[in-house]
């Protein structure tokens, strides 16, 4: 079966959306997870864009880049304002460059789908001939629509010279909704890479969606016959580790990794499910590792059973990083009476995402809200081995809660985001926090899970707290080409 080579830019393009900036140590978390998801390639940044991004690239390259069976590591570089000769010229000469340090390089012509074609050709023909190996066709702004995009990719395969010699990639964005249709589309006239994102996150309206562009090639592969290297039993955890790390969350009808891809609401719908799931489902939920059953563990379960449950889900954990799962399973454990998968999931997530130890620690927390009542808390921390404790009010018992930390830390941080989301169903589920908290004009992201809220936006915004409050700390800045 043919093969096309997925380029995950979830940390380059897909970074650059609002609200969606990591620093490196999440990069370096997210950038692991796309290689056991086995992409082909992950583009880990916008190296020539600041200090800190050139950083987070190079240490994506360090130490993800050199892994066993590890993805090709790659990062975007120019963008000129010149003359078409200049243009040309400054092409020819950047991709000889680039191929004195490495062997393949990719060329991109910014906004394939409005430029003029028979220039465009000339361009791609001479950066072919100066040692280019792939040649991207991006449709920056999603002005494409499908048959249009696989005529002009058609068309590039016919008048640009040595095309046959390189690999022919489409970067297509969603602007009008058709990233997915136009990078099949492509596929379908000869391309052989795609572009594309966890979540479809992105500029704008996003990218091509990564999940989408794998299930579709693996269910309908009798029309495509066409594979890709990508697991996809990694589909789901690499889906909600962008969430739990960006604190955005995909929309419930999300096709593949929303809550409701696999739900069934309507009662012919229901029946028809359960006579044979085929009638309404074309993919198992087992097929991108996304759990279809209650996990049935409590308070009495042990380390060993937690840890093979896990294992199930993707995750092999030991030593003191299962340590603090348990943990934190058996305290989640002690307060409701059902764990669901989901629910392991969200703490295993949070935890790994805890890359910089903690200076301080929640150590207790009592509120006191009501109507006709001035929201007050009192927060008591640990810091080194030491506890504090003050009190504060606010307009809710959220703002009052922060405001006691704020008194204990010194430090005050304005709110710029929250969110809040159910890891589960029922009264009892899991609340998973994200907030984006402003310090002295550095903005940091934080996030909290359990299974009250309050206490989950506490948690939310000591791990913001804790990225500021200590010089090792990698800071979130909200900036982006």
């Amino acid at each position: 079966m043919d093969r096309v080579i997925i380029f995950d830019t979830t940390l380059r393009d897909g970074e650059q959306a609002p609200g969606f900036s990591m620093n490196t140590m999440e990069k370096l978390e997210m950038a692991r997870q796309l290689a056991r998801l086995q992409v082909d390639v992950i583009e880990a940044g916008f190296p020539i864009s600041s200090d800190e991004d050139f950083e987070a690239t190079r240490e994506v390259a360090k130490q993800v880049g050199t892994l066993d069976n590890a993805p090709t590591i790659c990062g975007l570089k120019y963008k000129l304002r010149k003359s078409r000769a200049e243009v040309l010229k400054a092409s020819v000469d950047a991709v000889r460059h680039a191929r004195a340090y490495c062997e393949d390089v990719e060329f991109s012509p910014e906004d394939a789908s409005r430029s003029d074609f028979d220039y465009m050709c000339d361009v791609l023909s001479a950066v072919i001939e100066a040692g280019a190996g792939t040649i991207n066709i991006p449709d920056t702004v999603g002005y494409a629509v499908p048959r249009e995009w696989g005529e002009r990719i058609a068309r590039i395969r016919e008048k640009v010279q040595g095309v046959d010699k390189v690999v022919l990639s489409v970067h297509c964005h969603n602007d009008l909704g058709q990233a997915v249709a136009n990078s099949l589309t492509a596929l379908m006239h000869g391309a052989r890479q795609i572009e594309c994102t966890i979540n479809g996150i992105g500029e704008r309206a996003g990218n091509a969606s990564l999940e989408e562009i794998v299930m579709a090639l693996r269910t309908r592969k009798d029309f495509f016959v066409i594979e890709t290297g990508v697991r996809t039993e990694e589909i789901f955890k690499t889906s909600r580790l962008l969430s739990h790390i960006t604190g955005v969350h995909v929309q419930p009808n999300k096709a593949i990794v929303g809550e409701n891809a696999f739900a069934h609401e309507a009662g012919i719908h229901q029946d028809g499910v359960l006579k044979e799931k085929l009638t309404y489902e074309i993919m198992r939920p087992e097929d991108i590792g996304r759990p279809s059953n209650k996990l049935v563990l409590g308070k009495h379960s042990g380390r060993a059973a937690l840890a093979s449950r896990l294992k199930e889900l993707g995750f092999s954990l030991a030593g003191g990083e299962l340590d603090r799962t348990f943990k934190a399973f058996k305290d989640l454990a002690d307060r409701k009476k059902e764990v669901f998968d989901e629910d392991l999931m969200a703490i295993v997530t949070d935890e790994a995402t805890q890359t910089v130890a903690p200076l301080y620690e929640l150590d207790y927390l009592h509120v006191i809200s009501g109507t006709g009542v001035v929201p007050s808390a009192t927060v008591r921390l640990k810091k080194e081995g030491q506890t504090f404790q003050d009190s504060g009010v606010g307009d809710g018992p959220v703002d009052a809660v922060l405001a006691a930390i704020d008194a204990i830390t010194g430090m005050k941080g304005r709110l710029q985001d929250y969110s809040l989301r159910s890891a589960t169903s029922g009264k009892d589920a899991i609340g998973e926090v994200a907030m984006k908290i402003d310090f002295d004009g550095t903005l940091v992201s934080g996030k909290g899970a359990s299974t009250d809220v309050i206490e989950a936006s506490a948690r939310a915004y000591l791990s913001a707290l804790n990225r500021v409050a200590q010089p090792s700390a990698q800071r979130v800045k909200e900036v982006g080409p």
